[in-house]
């Protein structure tokens, strides 16, 4: 997988793998653990997951200044993963929500989350520079072997980014099975059953606010989430016992940061520094050589944001699995076997099991001479995209699922009988999961390439800045889930896709002129 690639590609796809494998635990269960711990409405629980998403992002802007300025990447991204891991031992801490203490509790558990996108945003967009840095150097190397060894380097920088990519998800595809585990098995030391749907319900009865159909479906459910038989079922109990299972599973967030923190100490002096802007002019330019450069820069600039304007539409509709299809997972699908955090697995699968099969389409296309643009990439990327939601929304269109808010008024029976099977979310992840492969690996290796040189960390950041601007209005995809059909509320994310779909590839031979 390495070959010909630069060495320390390695190295880095490493250290990266460690950090994520430690942020995927948390983002798996998120969303679902805002509302079982404090019962927050998946709304509010959506805007601070919206928040912390955005926060990671747009923090990675300021992370790449700081690294650009300092010209100390290194020690910048060392500084993110120390941080990273004070966060999480912030959420690792098994306080119990109660109403005299959640005026206080939820502000910690904010800052924590600002912990983690502080530390994430210093960490992130500077190891991918550096990557990009490693693939200058090895181009430049290689020039001097001629033009062709030149060209063939060239076209190692993508596969490259999709390499460096898998790492990302191997990580990934392990953590979320790590807080559904431990918090089943500490609630089964309890005495207690696992069931996704109870903390919501323990809530509303705690409140008095539970009545109708859901007090039944309550009463029920209660009595099947007890290991000893014809037991009194306490709500404020599985309630503490459910959160500490998974506040302990922060735990080895923490480690997985000190782990990654390790390697890249032992490997970091393999790895390059981005090139420093000179400080002192040493060359003279004439006035018609310097106005086609900063052209030059200008038109990268503009080429850069009109694909961040495409992309902000992606994250957008992508990141809703952490958001709506987390909620959608907790109530619509099967969980009785399967705890919805473990759905969070099957995209990191698709990007392990994929990325090998699409990087040799992309090599036998490029080897016959039809070798596909990374803009043109891109716009397939949306398409494919849209066709997730198509087919989420055709098939919730067939089961006629109303919005979730009336789904949870159902009978239990009624629900039960409706229930989505886990093929749904293979599916709709497996479009997924090749729009991301066509967009987000590819677009790291965009930005290295149209940067220019002096501000690898800023435009890597700013690539991370769009993602942010996606994240910001994910609460949007919980608030449709919550108050409209749901082939309803697929069909907006379909839209959108389509659209931006349009406008890449109306962009595509300007992109492709100006990048080379």
């Amino acid at each position: 997988m390495f070959k010909n690639h630069p060495k320390g590609l390695f190295a880095a796809a490493i250290s990266n793998m460690g950090e994520r494998f430690g942020y995927y635990i948390m983002n798996a269960v998120l969303t679902l653990f805002l509302c079982s711990k404090f019962g927050l409405s998946n709304t509010t629980a959506t805007i601070i997951y919206s928040s912390f998403y955005c926060g990671i992002y747009i923090l990675s802007l300021f992370g790449g200044l700081i690294a650009d300025r300092t010209q100390n990447y290194k020690g910048t991204i060392q500084k993110g993963l120390l941080i990273m891991a004070a966060g999480y031992i912030l959420l690792s801490i098994p306080i119990t929500a109660t109403d005299v203490n959640t005026s206080w509790l939820l502000p910690l558990t904010c800052l924590a989350l600002f912990l983690i996108a502080f530390g994430n945003g210093l960490f992130k967009g500077n190891l991918q520079a550096i990557v990009g840095q490693l693939y200058d150097n090895f181009e430049a190397e290689e020039s001097k072997k001629g033009p062709e060894a030149l060209k063939l380097a060239k076209e190692k920088r993508d596969s490259g980014f999709q390499i460096f990519y898998v790492f990302i998800n191997i990580g990934g595809l392990i953590a979320p099975f790590v807080a559904p585990l431990i918090r089943s098995w500490w609630l089964g030391a309890k005495g207690f059953i696992y069931n996704a749907k109870l903390p919501a319900l323990c809530h509303e009865y705690l409140n008095g606010t539970l009545t109708g159909e859901k007090l039944v479906n309550y009463n029920e459910l209660s009595a099947q989430s007890m290991v000893e038989a014809g037991a009194v079922f306490d709500p404020s109990a599985y309630l503490e016992v459910f959160n500490q299972g998974v506040h302990f599973s922060f735990i080895a967030s923490v480690l997985a940061m000190l782990i990654s923190l390790v390697i890249f100490l032992l490997t970091k002096k393999g790895l390059p520094m981005p090139i420093k802007k000179t400080e002192t002019e040493t060359i003279e330019y004439t006035s018609e050589e310097k106005a086609a450069m900063a052209k030059e820069i200008k038109q990268r600039l503009y080429a850069l944001f009109a694909v961040l304007g495409v992309t902000i539409f992606f994250w957008f509709s992508f990141h809703q699995n952490g958001a709506s299809f987390s909620l959608f997972a907790r109530d619509f699908m099967d969980t009785s076997k399967v705890a919805p955090e473990f759905l969070q697995a099957i995209n990191p699968f698709f990007v392990i099991i994929l990325t090998p099969v699409i990087m040799w389409i992309f090599a036998l296309l490029a080897k016959k001479g039809k070798a596909i643009s990374t803009p043109r990439k891109i716009g397939i990327g949306m398409g494919l995209a849209a066709l997730a939601y198509i087919f989420l929304a055709i098939f919730s269109y067939i089961m006629e699922y109303p919005s979730a808010q009336e789904f949870l008024a159902y009978p239990e029976a009624q629900q039960e009988a409706a229930r989505a099977g886990v093929w749904v979310f293979f599916v709709t992840y497996f479009f997924l999961t090749v729009a991301e492969l066509f967009i987000s690996p590819l677009g790291l290796s965009f930005v290295s390439k149209v940067a220019p040189k002096h501000m690898l960390g800023l435009c890597q950041g700013l690539w991370l800045g769009a993602t942010a601007v996606g994240n910001a209005f994910l609460f949007l995809g919980s608030m449709m889930y919550n108050s409209m059909p749901l082939w309803m509320c697929w069909s907006v994310f379909v839209v959108i896709c389509l659209i931006s779909m349009g406008v890449m590839f109306s962009m595509v031979k300007w992109l492709e002129r100006v990048t080379g």
